[in-house]
Parts: structure tokens; C-alpha cells; sequence
């Protein structure tokens, strides 16, 4: 097999390369029908153990996948049955079994007669097609991607598919791999990040990989760890290019006028002021339009808008490509509680240094106990001194405070939290299963992390397990939830005596317990159409199974939610302290959380305020974050209208600055591969202004479309 690279070559020289390597992968496939596609299986290992498989069987022209992974009590389980046309492209496929939390699959394509139908959880479609056209299926399996990869090396390497998008494959590199010598490709177009996978020389898959996970050949499971290094070294060329480009850092004040500045003490805005900006910081803060500007300066009309201080996500899973979600969302600092120590301990720095571009990250160190069901990131200690030593592994390394999980002993807890506190960390987590929240506040936890956490405490027997999904699906039982009641108020009452805070995330509650199958969620309906359409299919979904009598499930799941809603209004009214967070990623449901604490009953301010000011002060940060102040770090966000008249005015930020870096995120969008919300405000930049972008010896100026005509 010839190696060769196309790094460090000129745009026009890459594509002639890439397309004649492309031309010869198709020509070498060409041969290859479905009828002599080899059988195999593959390994899915997380955390360096084996979690899954896949299971591929050929038979002529049909194929069967079988796939099962086990991680953290849950996991997708489904069979797929697949029939290939005389094109190598699926005429049938069908795949039925449950997914990530249990929900029921069954989902079908199938071509014939120049027509191609299609049903799924998400939707359901047909279309006139004179041959098979590939399919993107919505609940699918690694193994798909070979099939998607095969069919866009028929094609050139890029090819419209099903229900809708193109998909565009990339070969990387070729490298050996355990003695196997595979091609590396990019995958694009099938959901918001892009695939990696490796095929043979028969074009067979050998491999998925990313930052996280992979898929590999069983038997080669130890090259795992290398391949996780290469997904790692791959995420982060592509975060660092995106980056580059997103980012307006500039060698001069930037002069942000017209804009109208919430406060979150008061929770007001004030008259129209000019916020001036240098070298990370707010400099000054000046009434009305700050006056005359001098011909070095950075100027940006905010047009009458609101600067509020930047968002916090208080229960996040730093990622590569999250920092560029959260920006676009106006999230400028995150909580980050949980995630595999490498990794995080070499990106936390590549942020700090806007080599990443992303908000500020406090780390919470994980702490798991060893179970069946036990997750795979950060220490998992077998004995207490094992967790003992974790506490000061963490404390050594920087982090705030350490998060405990399901699975760790209940016992373990008060001796643990005792030595983090001795040294200076805080102490947060789930309730372990077979304790209780009053036991670990008496432990004591500072913060209880998710509000199902809390409310489980009064949901469930002390017996029943909630290291399984039940402390989802345990959930419906908050429908007949007295709040009024002992096991509730004594819980509150325990919570203001220990000043112990609560990190909320209920808009995953909303999406784990709301979402239907061929709905859009309330949560998502501001934001998914602009959505690649992979995402957007996989939202519309169901994640928690309904049984027989699917209609009075789904009502006591909507009154237990409505419930949730319940007892943040009374934890806020008891003055318990509340903390945003998603556990996700993408930003949206930052906003969404804050949206959800208004219809809990919370202000527009007061919601604004915990996440923003509160937020920061929880975290320590009040003195450099939480308020737009003179000497504060440059951290907020441009909106063009009132969040406390309305709070959905959050959702559509026209600017995001961090740390006095400038994002707009018409471009953070464009450059993902989503449309964009809203456009970016005007703004001049002197030709020395030292931003990248910039072209010497001219103005450049940025309409309201973001547009900048210089780079035409």
C-alpha cells in the first residue's frame, strides 16, 4: 500500500492529490460487492475497557448487525437487517431493539419501484428515487459508517443522501495499525462533528475512532490507546483550525457603544453606556456613546442591545468542540464535573492560552466506586485509601473540588469529604445508590449535583438501585409528589442549615423525559431547524420507554415534570442556592436551563442573575467574573434585546466576548456547519488592529450581516 500525505501542500496541489487518491480507493473497492463484504466484529472500548461489540454477518447481499453496548447502566441494543442493491447502496434496511436510555427502535428504509420510504423515531418519508439512494439511518450502529464510506468512494467522495444533507468523506493518511495497514478518513455531513473511521485494504471496516472511544477489530484491542491518542490528535487539529478562525483578538482598545448594561445585583439595565475593552480586561466604562474615538481603536455599534455578564454552564463535559457551542450560546465559564483526567488536564490549558477557543473551565475531579455499572472516567479507587490518595491526586493538579458517583460507597463518603475539605476542595456529586440525599448532606456534600438526585431521596425505597435507569425512569413518580410533606421539608431544612447548593440540570430531565418520537421538544424548537439533519432526527426522539398505555405514562411523566419545575420555585423561595447546569454540551440548553427557571416561576433578572453573578461566586470567580465592571475580565455577551422583559432574548446573542477575545457567532455557526441565528453588529477595525483577519493599510467594516467585504 503507498503511504503518502497531503499536509503542507497548496489548496489547488491537495485537491488533485485528494481526488486521485480518491479515484484509485473507488477503483480498488470497485471490485468489492456486498456479496463478498467480509463477516466481522468489533470492540467498543471506553476507558480503556471493553463496554460493547458489534457483531456484522454476511450472507450473499443481506447483512446483519447485531450491537450491544453495556456502559454506566445503558447503552443502544439493536439488530440491523440490511439488503444491498446492485449499486452497493442499501435497498433495505431495517433496525429494531432499544437505545442510549431503553427506548423502543424500530426503524425502516426500504427502495423499490424508484421510490424510497423511510420510518424512524424521528420521521418518516418518501421520495421518488430511479435507484437506491443511501440512507442515513437515525439509530444506527459504527458499522454504518463503512457502509456510508464505501458509497461516497463510489462516488467521488461526496454524495446527497437520506432524509436529506450530503455527505462528504476525506482520506487523512494510510498507516499501519497492529500489522494491518488501513486508510484514516473524515466522515462529514452526518451529524454535528465528524466521523473518523479506518478501512482495510479489502475496504472493510477496521476501526471508528474519537477523543473518547473506539470501535476496532476484535482482537486488536490493545492498539485502543493508540488510536484514542490519534482521535485526540485529530479533534484537536480541527478545533485548533476552527479556532483560528473564530477568534478576533485585537492589539488596541475595542470600544463596544450603544449598548444598555444589565446588572445583575439589581437586575436592570442602565442607560446607554460604552464598554471599552484591552488586553483581557474592561478598562472603562463610559456613559452614552463614550464620546470621540481616536483612530486606534476597535469600534463596535452594539445598537442599542443589552451587554450582560457571560453565561455558566455549572454541570458541563468539557469537550474540543464544546467550548465552540458555548461561545455561540454566550456561555463564557463552565463547571466541568466529570471527564477522563488526561484529557481534560491537557486541553484546560490550551483554552487558557486561546489555542482552543472556549470558556473558562473549573474542574471537578471524578470519583467513582467499582460495579457493573460503574462509569469510566476520572479515578475509580478499591479501597479508601485508594480514595483518599484520589482526593490529594486531584487537589495536586488544581481542581476545585472532587464529584462523587453512583456507584461509590456510601461509607466512603464522610471520610472523603472530610479530607477535601481539610486540604481546601469542595465536595459535589450524585447520592450513591443506597444512600440518601440527608445521608450525604450530613457526610457532607456542598452540592448535590442534578435535581433528580435530590428528588429521588423522596421518590424511591432506600432498596431500589439507582445506578440503573431508574433514576430516570423513577422520575414519574414525582407526578403524585407532595411537596408539603416531611421527607421534603426535612431535606430543605437540612439544606439551608448546611448552606448545600443544588446544580439543577433540568433541562435534561425535560429532554430524557419529554422527548417523543416525531416531535420536537419545547427545548428545541427555538434552535433544531438550523441544525445539521442528523442532529436534528436524533432529537426527535424517545428516551425513555412507555409502556402499553403510552398516553397516561407520557401525562405523569409531563406532571412529574411540571413537579421539577415545582421544587425549584420552592428551593429558590427557601433561599437554597441553585445552579445551572445541562450536563451537555452544545449551549442551547444553557439557555434553555435559564428559560426553565422562568417558568418555574423565577424573574427574568433572578434567573439571569444565578446564572451569571451567583454562578461566579459560587465558583470563587466573583472578583474577575459574574459583572460587567472596570478591572473585571472582558466576559459577556450582546443581545439585541431585553432578557428581563424576556428571557428568550438570550437565545440569539450577536456577540460573545471571553476574556476580551471577540466572537461572533454568525461565524462560530457558519464554520460548524449551521445556520446561524443572528447576525453580527458592526464594527471597524483599524488595518494595525493586529487581528489576523485584518488587511494592512485599509479599514475593514462588518455590516449587520457579518459580512466583511475586504475578504471577498
Amino acid at each position: 500500500m503507498t503511504r503518502q500525505r497531503i499536509d503542507g501542500l497548496g489548496t489547488a496541489a491537495k485537491g488533485r492529490i485528494l481526488a486521485g487518491l480518491l479515484a484509485a480507493a473507488a477503483a480498488g473497492l470497485s471490485g468489492i460487492g456486498a456479496a463478498d463484504a467480509a463477516d466481522g466484529r468489533l470492540s467498543i472500548v471506553s476507558n480503556g475497557e471493553v463496554v460493547g461489540s458489534v457483531a456484522a454477518s454476511q450472507d450473499g447481499d443481506r447483512l446483519t448487525i447485531d450491537y450491544r453496548v453495556d456502559d454506566n447502566g445503558r447503552g443502544p441494543k439493536h439488530r440491523e437487517e440490511v439488503v444491498f442493491g446492485p449499486n452497493g447502496v442499501p435497498r433495505s434496511w431495517t433496525i429494531n431493539g432499544t437505545s442510549l436510555m431503553g427506548g423502543a427502535v424500530s426503524e425502516s428504509f426500504t427502495w423499490a419501484n424508484g421510490r424510497a420510504r423511510w420510518k424512524s423515531q424521528a420521521d418518516s418519508g418518501e421520495v421518488a428515487a430511479p435507484s437506491p439512494k443511501l440512507y442515513i439511518v437515525n439509530d444506527g450502529s459504527p458499522w454504518n459508517l463503512a457502509i456510508y464510506a464505501r458509497a461516497a468512494l463510489a462516488n467521488g467522495g461526496s454524495l446527497d443522501v437520506l432524509p436529506g444533507g450530503r455527505l462528504n468523506l476525506t482520506k487523512l493518511r494510510d498507516l499501519a495499525v497492529g500489522g494491518t495497514d488501513v486508510t484514516l478518513y473524515r466522515l462529514d455531513g452526518v451529524d454535528l462533528r465528524p466521523d473518523y473511521l479506518m478501512l482495510d485494504g479489502a475496504g472493510e471496516l477496521f476501526a471508528t475512532l474519537s477523543a473518547t472511544g473506539v470501535a476496532i477489530r476484535e482482537g486488536f484491542e490493545k492498539e485502543a490507546p493508540a488510536l484514542l491518542k490519534l482521535g485526540a490528535d485529530l479533534g484537536r487539529e480541527r478545533a485548533h483550525a476552527i479556532s483560528e478562525k473564530i477568534a478576533h483578538d485585537f492589539a488596541m482598545p475595542v470600544r463596544i457603544r450603544n449598548v444598555r448594561i444589565f446588572d445583575p445585583r439589581s437586575g436592570t439595565l442602565g442607560p446607554l453606556s460604552t464598554v471599552v475593552t484591552m488586553r483581557r480586561r474592561i478598562t472603562q466604562i463610559l456613559p452614552g456613546d463614550g464620546g470621540a474615538v481616536s483612530g486606534d481603536q476597535v469600534v463596535i455599534d452594539g445598537e442599542g442591545g443589552t451587554l450582560f455578564p457571560g453565561l455558566h454552564d455549572m454541570h458541563s463535559h468539557t469537550s474540543l468542540e464544546s467550548g465552540f457551542y458555548y461561545l455561540a450560546a454566550g456561555v463564557t465559564e463552565t463547571r466541568d464535573m466529570g471527564n477522563k483526567n488526561a484529557f481534560l488536564l491537557d486541553l484546560l490549558p490550551r483554552l487558557e492560552a486561546g489555542e482552543v477557543a472556549g470558556p473558562h473551565v473549573v474542574p471537578a475531579g471524578f470519583m467513582e466506586g467499582r460495579s457493573p455499572f460503574s462509569a469510566r472516567n476520572g479515578i475509580i479507587p478499591e479501597t479508601l485509601e485508594e480514595a483518599l490518595a484520589a482526593v490529594h491526586w486531584y487537589a495536586d493538579r488544581g481542581y476545585r473540588e472532587i464529584k462523587i458517583y453512583n456507584s461509590f460507597n456510601p461509607d466512603w463518603v464522610r471520610p472523603v469529604a472530610a479530607e477535601a475539605h481539610r486540604i481546601g476542595l469542595g465536595v459535589t456529586g450524585h447520592v450513591p445508590a443506597f444512600s440518601s440525599p440527608d445521608r450525604v448532606i450530613g457526610d457532607g456534600y456542598d452540592t448535590i449535583a442534578h435535581i433528580n438526585q435530590l428528588m429521588l431521596g423522596w421518590l424511591l425505597d432506600p432498596s431500589e438501585d439507582t445506578r440503573t435507569p431508574l433514576r430516570l425512569t423513577g422520575m414519574a413518580r414525582a407526578a403524585d409528589l407532595d411537596l408539603a410533606s416531611p421527607r421534603v421539608t426535612t431535606t430543605v431544612a437540612l439544606m439551608k442549615q448546611k448552606h448545600v447548593a443544588l446544580d439543577t440540570t433540568a433541562v435534561i430531565l425535560e429532554r430524557l423525559m419529554l422527548s417523543r418520537a416525531g416531535t420536537v421538544a419545547d427545548g428545541d424548537a427555538d434552535y433544531l431547524s438550523h441544525m445539521p439533519i442528523g442532529y436534528q432526527r436524533y432529537r426527535k426522539r424517545t428516551f425513555v420507554p412507555l409502556g402499553k398505555d403510552a398516553a397516561a405514562e407520557d401525562a405523569r411523566y409531563r406532571a412529574a415534570f411540571a413537579k421539577i419545575l415545582a421544587t425549584i420555585k420552592l428551593l429558590d423561595d427557601q433561599g437554597v442556592a441553585l445552579l445551572p447546569g445541562t450536563d451537555d454540551g452544545t449551549g442551547f440548553t444553557v439557555q434553555r436551563e435559564v428559560e426553565l427557571y422562568v417558568k418555574a416561576g423565577l424573574s427574568p433578572a433572578k434567573a439571569l442573575r444565578l446564572a451569571t453573578l451567583d454562578a461566579a461566586a459560587y465558583l470563587g470567580q466573583e472578583h474577575d467574573r459574574g459583572t460587567i465592571e472596570r478591572g473585571k475580565f472582558a466576559d459577556f455577551v450582546l443581545v439585541a434585546g431585553d432578557p428581563t422583559r424576556d428571557i428568550r432574548a438570550i437565545k440569539r446573542p450577536r456577540m460573545v466576548v471571553r476574556g476580551g477575545t471577540v466572537y461572533f457567532p454568525s461565524e462560530i455557526y457558519q464554520a460548524l456547519g449551521i445556520e446561524p441565528f443572528a447576525a453580527a453588529p458592526p464594527m471597524t477595525v483599524p488595518a494595525n488592529s493586529g487581528d489576523d483577519d485584518d488587511e494592512a493599510g485599509d479599514m475593514s467594516f462588518f455590516g449587520p450581516d457579518g459580512h466583511d467585504p475586504l475578504h471577498d
